[in-house]
């Protein structure tokens, strides 16, 4: 029997996976015609962001930063621990024609969460290999299919391409044994309390066929639509995450005291 203490630490270090769930590279409804793969890729800058995750009345923070390289490949890191438990994951990328181009995620548990996790993409192929509780899967790859840490940037890059970000978006997202398909709803505009001050955020809920299970994600256009919060309900015991410190291409990041 798994003990409360793992059983929290888990549900800190995994709240995360809400995030799984963004953009569809493949939905460019409303995207400017005029961008460049060029000028599209810088639209992606460099970032740091610390992300404080809480549940149960504990909480961890997380650790993400965006690199991109003189080739113009993108590495995406994120990764904390807490007492016994830790994760880290990385996805390698690039951006082509305005979409983001996924070569690798790799996501490594440690201490007594000792899981990993695999998925390859080969520029070409038909196939995606996914590695799953130490079973290799091949998973069928369409246009748009993502990891589930790179399409968090495709969201970002989706809504900054958009004339009017308000709007659905589609998830396609290689995973495990399977592709999962997702929806994000836009919610409202709303105005969040961070430990940087007041956010001008744009709020979606990812759509699930389980009642009991809630998710909801908030991004902030002054800040490129990096993620400002997300909370996902499962079992009625919520796991929250919200920014509390980051920098933008070496900028710090400051309170959006402007209304949307």
């Amino acid at each position: 029997m798994r003990s409360p203490l793992l059983s929290l630490c888990s549900a800190l270090l995994v709240g995360l996976s809400l995030q799984a769930g963004a953009a569809r590279a493949g939905d460019t409804s409303g995207a400017s015609e005029a961008a460049s793969a060029s000028a599209t890729a810088a639209l992606l800058k460099p970032y740091k962001a610390a992300y404080r995750t809480s549940a149960r009345g504990m909480s961890v923070t997380l650790d993400r930063e965006l690199k991109r390289d003189d080739e113009g490949s993108y590495t995406l890191t994120n990764g904390g621990s807490l007492l016994v438990v830790g994760l880290h994951e990385v996805a390698v990328f690039r951006v082509e024609a305005g979409h983001i181009q996924p070569r690798s995620y790799i996501y490594q548990g440690t201490g007594l969460i000792n899981r990993r996790r695999e998925v390859h993409f080969t520029p070409g192929s038909d196939v995606v290999r996914s590695l799953y509780k130490e079973e290799w899967y091949e998973l069928p790859y369409s246009p748009g299919t993502l990891d589930r840490l790179s399409q968090q940037e495709q969201v970002r890059l989706d809504l900054l391409q958009r004339d009017e970000p308000r709007q659905t978006v589609s998830v396609s997202i290689a995973d495990g044994k399977r592709v999962k398909d997702y929806e994000l709803t836009y919610v409202a505009d709303e105005v969040l309390d961070t430990p940087l001050g007041p956010v001008n955020t744009l709020h979606f809920e990812r759509l699930h066929d389980d009642p009991e299970r809630e998710s909801d994600i908030w991004l902030a256009p002054a800040w490129d639509y990096l993620i400002v919060k997300t909370i996902h309900v499962e079992d009625d015991k919520p796991v929250e995450m919200i920014i509390s410190a980051g920098s933008i291409d070496g900028k710090a990041l400051e309170a959006d005291a402007e209304t949307l």
